[in-house]
């Protein structure tokens, strides 16, 4: 008898990995874990919707009768807290004994912790939905919130509590926003919208000191300026959750380390999404780690098949986005690959920077406009960049060229 398939996780890969299953025929003993109460839900709404809406509710995957209707186990509010890896099975911390023939660790990141001492109940991270309530409570007109770490949920928390009237603060260590991906001149513009709309960006600045009396926290800086808040949101990045899998002795590296079909050094156990790193074919075979919704998307859908015996290697390019006030920023490829680059302007402030390898592969698109501006032509570079294309720079840079062509050559 089948002893099926477990899913550790049950966040937006996981779910989408269980749905993989019955979605491809699989019909024996499907079980997703999940430690929070929720059914599985989608995270970007939560430093965006869920901080501005009246009512904020969580954005799930899949409603409780779809689960029931496609024989998926649900088993939610437990942890995972030990692998036998010999007997195949999977012991939660309510001490029940799960067995897998095939099983995936979809254990996403968790937020990295600010290593300083004086942090107390208002100083807050942002990964689940209870978080987000938590933070939720603070926000309107004439509440302090100061955000330590400038990027992608910081600066979108930012902009969500200037929309409720918060007076904000954004705090970066580094020189400028935005440092990790995200081209100087796309940060900024994204910086000037956040100035634009009374939020105070301060820049390589690190923290001397943080003091929580429980009424509220004053941040000292390196330069000797005290900043004063109600709520201090912490936002400096994420570690990947890899515990379970190191105790069972899978091998580790920048997270649960996969091969090119996410299977993991236990033939039986994969891993996918935040947690994992994996060679990234178009670069090379370069390993990376994605912190990106949709990458957990693709990988749980892929981990799926594979875990069927598809035997697919990871081919997808990595985009990211967010939006942010007016505009939206998309990303496709890793622009870190790139040496040099080429402008596109689309008009009303719209453009795309196209980030060329030495040898004149396109390896990378940022583009930032308002709305959907750039979406279109970042899904077509992301289509070139899988190709391995390598466009003339003069047909990257000429609005009159459409990228369409270039795919078609």
């Amino acid at each position: 008898m089948a002893r099926g398939m477990v899913i550790i996780g049950a966040g937006e890969c996981g779910g989408r990995s269980a749905l993989t299953l019955r979605d491809l025929g699989y019909d024996g003993p499907v079980t997703l874990v999940g430690d929070e109460p929720h059914l599985p839900y989608e995270r970007p709404p939560l430093s965006k919707d869920a901080m501005v809406s009246d009512a904020p509710e969580i954005k799930a995957i899949a409603s409780d009768e779809m689960l029931t209707e496609k024989s998926i186990r649900h088993i939610h509010s437990v942890q995972a807290v030990a692998i036998d890896r010999v007997a195949h099975t999977v012991r939660l911390s309510d001490g029940a004994l799960l067995p897998y023939d095939k099983l995936l660790l979809a254990t996403g990141s968790a937020p990295r912790k600010l290593p300083m001492p004086g942090l107390g109940e208002r100083c807050v991270y942002l990964r689940t939905f209870a978080d987000a309530l938590a933070i939720r409570a603070h926000l309107g007109v004439g509440s302090r919130i100061a955000v330590i770490g400038g990027g992608f949920i910081g600066l979108e928390l930012a902009a969500s509590a200037r929309k409720l009237g918060a007076a904000v603060t954004v705090i970066e260590a580094q020189p400028r926003i935005l440092m990790r991906g995200v081209p100087v001149e796309i940060a900024e513009i994204i910086h000037q919208a956040h100035v634009a709309e009374g939020v105070d960006i301060v820049c390589g600045q690190g923290i001397a000191s943080i003091a929580d009396d429980g009424k509220e926290v004053r941040i000292g800086l390196a330069g000797g300026r005290e900043i004063s808040a109600d709520l201090a949101v912490i936002g400096i990045g994420a570690v990947p959750v890899t515990g379970l899998a190191a105790e069972a002795g899978l091998a580790i590296d920048n997270g649960i380390s996969v091969d090119a079909e996410l299977r993991s050094s236990d033939p039986d156990i994969f891993a996918a999404g935040d947690c994992c790193s994996f060679p990234l074919t178009v670069y090379g075979g370069r390993r990376v780690r994605l912190e990106a919704w949709r990458n957990a998307q693709e990988q749980g859908a892929l981990a799926a098949r594979n875990m069927l015996g598809a035997g697919e290697a990871h081919a997808a390019v990595p985009w990211f986005w967010s939006d942010q006030y007016s505009l939206s920023l998309q990303i496709a490829g890793l622009s870190d690959e790139g040496k040099s680059s080429v402008r596109r302007d689309l008009g009303d402030g719209a453009f795309i920077l196209f980030h060329l390898a030495e040898d004149g592969r396109l390896v990378a698109a940022s583009g930032i406009g308002p709305g959907n501006a750039v979406a279109r032509d970042i899904r077509l570079a992301e289509m070139l960049i899988g190709k391995r294309a390598r466009p003339t720079r003069e047909a990257l840079g000429s609005p009159d060229i459409k990228l369409k062509s270039l795919l078609a050559a």
